[in-house]
């Protein structure tokens, strides 16, 4: 598994699952939609710690500076 998410890419996902995170507890986003933006705030946390994304790497992209 080659890291192909760069450290922009990293940030901006976490910025969104803090954002996500933020609109739940606050009570903005509930039923359906909090359950969907969360499964999508897991997906972008865990691609941000494991620096590797498989739809970047299906499409052949990589924002990992080396």
């Amino acid at each position: 598994m080659t890291k192909n998410v760069g450290r922009t890419d990293k940030l901006i996902r976490l910025a969104v699952v803090a954002l996500i995170a933020i609109l739940y507890y606050t009570g903005k986003i509930t039923g359906t939609t909090a359950i969907v933006l969360g499964i999508v705030a897991i997906i972008f946390a865990l691609t941000a710690f494991l620096s590797f994304c498989p739809i970047w790497a299906a499409l052949g992209i990589n924002t990992n500076k080396k």
